[in-house]
């Protein structure tokens, strides 16, 4: 299992950020998803606990259940299902306040390809890197959506 965590600050208040980050269909503002919706709502809000996502990104498909939702600091999911086949343990978006009205977001998921023999190696290698890379994308996207907003 591989851990991947990418760190972005973005300039909007924490609650228009963690908003913004936990509705899927914002994530295709990156260059890197090609569909993402919401497949089912979740128990109390949209996006809240019990709520599923699906994401077409041009690194593979993924459904995801959101297991934890703590606005505006802190949303938890799990992938259940997804192409390439991986194994997933966590998702985690975490959301802190800084300085100026700004947003410290952290972005941790803990994974891997479910290849046999060679899937650490591929995700040390492949997946990883297309990951993080995704990750960023949707971070940069979220900061150039809300820096424009006008406050």
């Amino acid at each position: 299992m591989e851990t991947m965590t990418v760190q972005r600050v973005v300039h909007a208040p924490i609650g228009e950020v963690f908003d913004w980050l936990t509705t899927t269909t914002n994530y295709t503002a990156s260059p890197l998803a090609l569909r993402c919706r919401l497949t089912r709502p979740g128990r109390d809000t949209p996006y809240g606990v019990g709520a599923i996502r699906s994401h077409l990104w041009l690194i593979g498909w993924f459904r995801e259940r959101i297991t934890h939702h703590d606005r505006p600091h802190a949303t938890e999911y799990v992938v259940h299902a997804s192409l390439p086949p991986a194994r997933h343990e966590l998702g985690r978006m975490t959301f802190t306040e800084i300085a100026g009205g700004a947003t410290q977001v952290t972005w941790t998921t803990r994974a891997e390809i479910a290849l046999p023999l060679i899937g650490g190696a591929l995700t040390r290698t492949v997946a990883r890197p297309l990951i993080t890379r995704a990750f960023r994308t949707i971070l940069d996207a979220a900061e150039t959506a809300l820096a424009a907003t006008p406050r």
